[in-house]
């Protein structure tokens, strides 16, 4: 299982669906998403892959955020 965990208003969020996570945050603590074993199919490479891109994303939007509030 997927585990996200943020830093929102003080307060610890753990979320299991990335899609779920709010665009409103203060920091990424965990980016713990669920890597089955391999052998890998192409699909799942292809999916794998993403996963850099989403971390990418959320520490842009918490960049944004901190610059934000500075």
């Amino acid at each position: 299982m997927h585990k996200f965990v943020i830093k929102r208003n003080n307060i610890l969020e753990t979320y299991t669906n990335y899609e779920d996570i709010p665009d409103d945050f203060d920091h990424v603590i965990e980016f713990l998403p669920d890597v089955p074993d391999g052998p890998h199919s192409d699909e799942e490479h292809d999916e794998l892959a993403k996963w850099n891109d989403r971390l990418q994303e959320l520490m842009r939007k918490e960049y944004a955020r901190s610059n934000k509030n500075r």
